[in-house]
């Protein structure tokens, strides 16, 4: 069941359209990553939801209730950024009791501060200073004191970017499994696809103020709705192709080849010009004998950890293939054939 819903919000700064028609819902319990590049209003989002400004046009709803004119104390969300904001002049549980200033003091409170820490792995740290602690750490006071309140939604607005990636990838792990043992809904900022694939039950693709896609990590990955989703998301091999039909079937033209398009690829059977999306996880080498729908000169190997990353130069376009890690590969400057099978190619109308 949706708590939150966001319908049609419009918000601009003078002449620019941060925000230009977005809608969508948050489940209870659920976590939801807004992914996009810098400026696509990830951000500005986030602030109307807060309360911290209205929108130009549009409406938010808290389990059906419009929330224009409450104030943010009043939303009971709450708000986690990258730059922890840790009072230097309190200790750890005080940083974190300061969460529950916001509801009304009991004889618990301690013991509620106790109970968080321990939710985030820092049981026994509460009388620590809040500079002898690691960035890590530090994030870690910030999450327990975002979540004094028990909050009814927390935005947490890129709060592991200021990490390094080691720590990153560990505390990501970490953070995922601690608002899933207290059913926290959540909205997660940020611009690094690993990081709302690896946290998110759904992710909203963001684009110069715009939704372009919504769905789970699994579903955008593999079936990209646009252009800019797939690059966005870090494939390339983006032609311009042109679709004909073949007896019952259609093929799409482009500059490095034909390719048969799968069933159910063109939402909208026409002929007519398309973008054509070679995903380079899709491919194989060709075996001796078989029919290969790429053929070109290998321009570069590079080794990728998981995967061995080859370009293809294909008259004059250069495509780049990714394949598992031990599968030997021929060197740069060596002809190589790649089969393209159905499921490789997606058609963009």
């Amino acid at each position: 069941m949706s708590v939150l819903s966001l319908i049609n919000l419009h918000k601009s700064f003078g002449s620019t359209h941060a925000l230009a028609g977005v809608s969508f819902e948050v489940a209870r319990g659920e976590i939801v990553a807004l992914l996009g590049p810098s400026g696509c209003g990830k951000s500005t989002l986030l602030t109307l939801i807060a309360g911290l400004d209205a929108p130009d046009a549009g409406e938010i709803l808290w389990e059906g209730q419009a929330l224009a004119g409450t104030p943010p104390h009043q939303r009971g969300f709450g708000l986690m950024f990258q730059d922890y904001m840790l009072f230097p002049h309190m200790n750890v549980g005080q940083n974190v009791a300061f969460g529950l200033k916001f509801i009304p003091q009991n004889s618990h409170e301690m013991q509620r501060v106790g109970e968080l820490l321990e939710l985030v792995g820092m049981k026994g740290y509460e009388r620590r200073d809040v500079s002898t602690l690691s960035g890590g750490e530090q994030q870690r006071v910030a999450l327990a004191r975002s979540l004094a309140p028990n909050p009814r939604l927390l935005m947490l607005d890129e709060p592991l970017g200021a990490l390094d990636r080691t720590l990153r990838e560990r505390l990501l792990v970490e953070l995922r499994e601690i608002l899933r043992r207290v059913g926290q809904t959540a909205i997660y900022v940020t611009h690094d696809q690993e990081e709302a694939f690896a946290l998110a039950d759904r992710v909203v693709i963001m684009n110069a103020g715009q939704v372009e896609q919504i769905g789970s990590p699994q579903a955008l990955y593999r079936h990209p709705a646009s252009p800019f989703v797939a690059q966005f998301l870090g494939f390339g091999n983006l032609l311009v192709g042109e679709v004909h039909r073949v007896g019952a079937g259609w093929m799409l033209s482009t500059a490095v080849g034909e390719f048969s398009a799968p069933a159910g690829s063109l939402s909208a059977h026409r002929e007519g010009a398309v973008m054509v999306l070679l995903r380079p996880d899709g491919v194989r080498l060709a075996e001796a004998g078989e029919a290969f729908q790429v053929a070109g000169i290998v321009q570069e190997v590079s080794f990728r950890g998981s995967v061995q990353r080859l370009g293809v130069r294909v008259n004059e376009v250069l495509l780049r293939f990714d394949f598992a890690g031990q599968v030997p590969l021929p060197e740069e400057g060596a002809p190589v054939r790649l089969a393209v099978p159905p499921e490789a190619v997606q058609a963009f109308i």
